[in-house]
């Protein structure tokens, strides 16, 4: 399927200059949003309990709130709306009393008299065991990111893969940006989707880094600018496929899979939606302003192919025992 021509280079980095200073803009505010706001981590990383209950009709917010007021293990407990209207959750800080009872037998005692309802689901999380999540979780980020930075360091220029790294790193600023703007849980599923968007956005990437370094090769074009926006041009109906393939399953889980799925479903939207066009105006863009030359990368290429062809030489001479 062809969504763009193939025979037709599109502008990409003339018009991309916008859209590369707007993108910075937002990684600097995201940066700035996350220093004051913080995550509203979940108990996955923090402990304690999550309680979620059911009414039959609209749920009295107000009066569930002052029924937990009167219990010392629910003293600090917050209660928000969960999916609908008819549906809430209870969440209390980690404590190792909390921890010792039955608090979903807990929770129906006390909300006795604030109407019909059943306890759906309880979470407890202690202290402890959320500390070696978080541990654990960021672990498993910076091992992934500094996997990725050795693997594009080793594949690339160095150039490309300086490129590519803060391209990674805007994108994972930007999406947990809006995570932080939007107060959405930061637990495991969260890290579950930080992690894949290190890997969408760096697959992105690699594509174009792939088209640009054979359009080097196989193209007597001079001009970077120009090999760039012919790279990106011949790569677009694919990654705009992929790019819309992810989007509207992501879109699904968001829709569909209610507050349960949001710490995982809403961070991978945006991660889509950002990796995608990074991958164009700020990976392909940073290249060029680092000041890469076609002609020294071609004679620099040259000469390696020559000093293979010189060894491949010397290996048939020693085993044809001339030297």
């Amino acid at each position: 399927m062809e969504l763009f021509k193939e025979d037709k280079i599109y502008n990409f980095l003339g018009k991309g200059k916008i859209f590369f200073v707007a993108s910075f803009v937002l990684f600097f505010l995201s940066i700035a949003l996350i220093a004051v706001k913080g995550f509203s981590f979940g108990i996955d990383f923090t402990g304690g309990t999550v309680v979620q209950v059911k009414y039959a009709d609209v749920a009295p917010i107000d009066k569930i709130r002052a029924h937990l007021a009167e219990n010392e293990l629910f003293k600090h407990a917050t209660v928000t709306e969960f999916g609908s209207p008819q549906e809430v959750v209870i969440k209390t800080p980690a404590s190792t009393d909390g921890l010792s009872k039955d608090i979903g037998d807990t929770t129906k005692e006390i909300l006795k008299g604030t109407g019909d309802f059943e306890i759906r689901r309880v979470d407890m999380v202690g202290p402890k065991v959320g500390d070696e999540l978080r541990t654990k979780g960021l672990t498993a980020f910076l091992l992934t990111l500094m996997a990725i930075m050795a693997m594009v360091t080793f594949r690339y220029e160095w150039r490309f893969a300086l490129a590519a790294v803060i391209a990674i790193v805007h994108d994972i600023v930007i999406t947990f940006g809006f995570v932080s703007y939007f107060e959405i849980d930061f637990n495991i599923e969260s890290v579950a989707a930080l992690l894949m968007i290190l890997g969408y956005s760096i697959h992105d990437t690699i594509i174009v880094y792939d088209r640009i370094r054979e359009h080097i090769q196989e193209s007597k074009q001079t001009d970077f600018v120009m090999i760039v926006n012919e790279a990106v041009s011949r790569t677009q109906s694919r990654t705009t496929l992929t790019s819309l393939t992810v989007f509207f399953v992501v879109l699904t889980l968001f829709i569909f899979g209610g507050d349960i799925m949001i710490g995982f479903s809403f961070p991978m939207l945006i991660g889509v939606i950002v990796g995608t066009y990074s991958s164009i105006f700020v990976a392909a863009q940073l290249v060029v302003w680092t000041g890469f030359s076609v002609s020294a990368y071609r004679q620099n290429m040259a000469e390696k192919a020559k000093n293979e062809a010189e060894r491949e030489k010397m290996r048939a001479q020693f085993e044809q025992g001339i030297v």
